[in-house]
């Protein structure tokens, strides 16, 4: 039976260790806080974001809570951007995306302090990232990839040599897990497999790991998969349940490959979790760099 990686498990036990984290800092009269700009009534943003702050609330992050109507022009929501960047109750912050139609979301994300990115994706620090694949960084990190290798440690899978397949390029984790896989402490060799890649089918059989990234249901099959792979899902879709008629959360691995898996992350309960969680750790530990 393949091994399942709880990222519910695993986040808690993160999250635990941060609350006593952030109860040494305290002491030192240091207190991080969680700051977030959210533009409109999206429902599925507004949940996300409700979900960041109960995450602060049960580790002892303070909440900074930013709302403007869905019309705010891209001045006015750099004015609140620029704002955090000067408040020191705010440790870091997140601009909550997609932004309304017209407002360049890339523009936005580079008036924030790279110092206070609690996502860890303003360009600067994805620079730090690529020109420094040795030592510490001092920069916040991109929580998705992040949590991702996490997930995985936690359950001692090692990705040293391991030949690891990533399907998609988007910047949230396809681009940029590759940065991270790639960096001497992990040392996987990574190959990138998007819409213009021929054969992809080639790539994912003769991968150790699969992390699919793509939005698309059920795209990694179980023909896909070589026996004892390693499959992170990351995807998520909606998609309607045929008999209920209700609407329900799939990811990008087909549940019927998990049966040649070696271990698999859920969707949802994998790598969602482990992503707020990282978001908190930044946070933390970008008031104790602060604070040394």
């Amino acid at each position: 039976m393949a091994l399942r990686l709880d990222g519910i498990a695993v986040a808690a036990s993160i999250k635990a260790d941060l609350k006593s984290r952030v109860a040494k800092l305290a002491e030192r009269g240091v207190h991080p806080g969680l700051g977030t700009l959210l533009v409109g009534d999206d429902p599925a943003s507004s949940r996300y974001v409700a979900g960041k702050h109960r995450d602060c609330e049960e580790v002892g992050i303070r909440s900074l809570r930013r709302n403007l109507p869905a019309d705010a022009d891209a001045d006015r929501i750099k004015t609140e951007v620029l704002a955090f960047n000067e408040d020191p109750a705010c440790t870091g912050f997140i601009v909550q995306l997609p932004l309304p139609d017209g407002v360049d979301a890339n523009a936005i994300i580079d008036c924030i302090d790279p110092a206070k990115d609690a996502d860890g994706m303003h360009p600067y620090n994805l620079g730090e990232l690529v020109l420094h694949p040795k030592g510490e960084l001092r920069t916040p990190m991109p929580c998705t990839p992040r949590g991702v290798i996490e997930l995985l440690r936690s359950y001692d899978i090692d990705l040293a040599g391991r030949r690891v397949c990533v399907l998609g390029r988007g910047i949230t984790i396809g681009r940029t897990v590759g940065l991270m896989l790639t960096r001497n402490d992990v040392n996987a060799t990574v190959t990138l497999c998007h819409t213009g890649t021929a054969d992809m089918q080639r790539h994912l059989r003769e991968a150790e790991v699969i992390i699919a990234a793509t939005g698309r249901a059920g795209i990694v099959t179980a023909e896909d998969v070589a026996p004892d792979a390693v499959l992170v899902d990351v995807g998520v879709s909606r998609v309607k349940d045929p008999v209920s008629g209700k609407w329900r959360i799939v990811g990008d691995v087909d549940p019927a490959a998990r049966a040649k898996a070696f271990a698999y992350t859920p969707n949802p309960g994998g790598v969602g979790p482990m992503t707020r969680a990282m978001l908190l750790k930044n946070v933390v530990e970008i008031a104790e760099r602060s604070n040394t």
